[in-house]
């Protein structure tokens, strides 16, 4: 009888894009896998067509309604009863918390990823307390609690949720052979892009700042924006808008294949305030040989060596990103191709996909004694 595998996350895409590696390789192995997320047109298909069996499961990712939090609840207890799975593996804040709860009453063995800790581990410290006692109830009994970076992890240590069950990854890491390194641009006058989610909290401020300010000097520089504007924050739509008309941005919007656009580019600025597991966008772009700009926060840092492959600046302050962007356009056209292939080396050392499938496999094959 095959052993079954239950993935639980908040996005077929998040699943596809950096899981996709870890289920071919259960499937190829004879397990039966299973992924309960929001159904989507595309990368749920694909998953399928793998072999893999759907469940749809809703999730209000942002969303704080104690009821449909519940409801969430009880829908994993639903299904954890009908596929009775050998193991349970969850990613994102929702599923952690809900998802490792269930587990629990249902003393189902549970991998846990937390992908970052979110933005309510910034904030005030009622709300802080709050999750981390939801934490400590839903992560106590985890088989093993993957973190994405040493901050998360120390928090969660230090406020006594997690003890002797956990284990630090290189984030989701990267697929080296799909993100390939390509030769830095020739253009002498730089393109940075942006990628992410178009909201306060990816620091899209901050970068629009930096982009109007840099243009009154550098005019010919370039800086694009790939994503889709949170529904919760659509004010951004009409602010980049007005930057686009007057060409300080290049809005691109969602995109379903970003490497063309990573290629293009000198320079990758991931600008968030925080909540970051380890950011893949910042692997990827490292991965092709690209300069990384980052904020000085957990999950963005580990993937910079300052002067090396890029540069860090304190998050929220648009003074010090233009800072970093201006020293990053001054320098000479042969540093920065030698910044670019710095990355590579450093993500192909550090965080190499396979490091992350192959801990995982370790544990799923301990726990269904394979």
């Amino acid at each position: 009888m095959k052993k079954k595998v239950l993935l639980l996350g908040n996005h077929g895409f998040v699943i596809y894009n950096f899981r996709k590696e870890l289920i071919q390789e259960l499937l190829q192995k004879g397990y039966e896998v299973y992924i309960s997320l929001p159904k989507d047109d595309d990368k749920v298909k694909n998953m399928i067509n793998w072999g893999c069996k759907f469940i749809e499961t809703n999730i209000d990712r942002r969303g704080t309604n104690p009821i449909t939090d519940l409801k969430l609840i009880v829908h994993y207890l639903r299904i954890l009863k009908k596929v009775q799975p050998d193991v349970v593996l969850t990613y994102t804040i929702k599923p952690n918390l809900y998802g490792g709860l269930a587990c629990r009453i249902l003393d189902i063995p549970i991998i846990n990823n937390i992908t970052g800790l979110g933005s309510g581990f910034n904030g005030n410290s009622l709300l802080k307390k709050f999750l981390s006692s939801l934490y400590k109830v839903s992560l106590k009994k985890s088989h093993c609690v993957f973190f994405q970076n040493t901050t998360d992890m120390n928090i969660l240590i230090e406020n006594n949720t997690i003890k002797g069950n956990y284990k630090l990854i290189p984030g989701s890491g990267v697929n080296l052979n799909e993100f390939i390194f390509k030769r830095f641009p020739t253009e002498l006058d730089p393109i940075f892009l942006f990628i992410g989610r178009i909201m306060k909290d990816k620091g899209i401020d901050e970068y629009l700042d930096a982009a109007k300010e840099i243009k009154s000097k550098y005019p010919n520089v370039k800086f694009n924006i790939i994503g889709f504007v949170e529904k919760t924050q659509s004010h951004y739509q009409e602010k980049i808008d007005d930057y686009q008309k007057q060409g300080f941005v290049n809005f691109l919007g969602y995109q379903s294949d970003v490497k063309p656009f990573i290629e293009e580019s000198h320079c990758l600025i991931q600008a968030s305030h925080g909540g970051e597991g380890l950011s893949n966008v910042l692997l990827e772009a490292g991965a092709t040989g690209r300069v990384l700009i980052a904020s000085n926060i957990p999950g963005c840092r580990e993937t910079i060596n300052i002067g090396e492959n890029g540069y860090i600046f304190e998050p929220r302050n648009s003074r010090n990103l233009v800072d970093k962007i201006k020293t990053f356009i001054e320098l000479p056209y042969e540093t920065k191709v030698k910044l670019g292939q710095n990355s590579r080396k450093k993500i192909e050392k550090e965080f190499d996909r396979n490091i992350v499938v192959n801990e995982y496999l370790k544990i799923i094959n301990n726990i269904c004694g394979k």
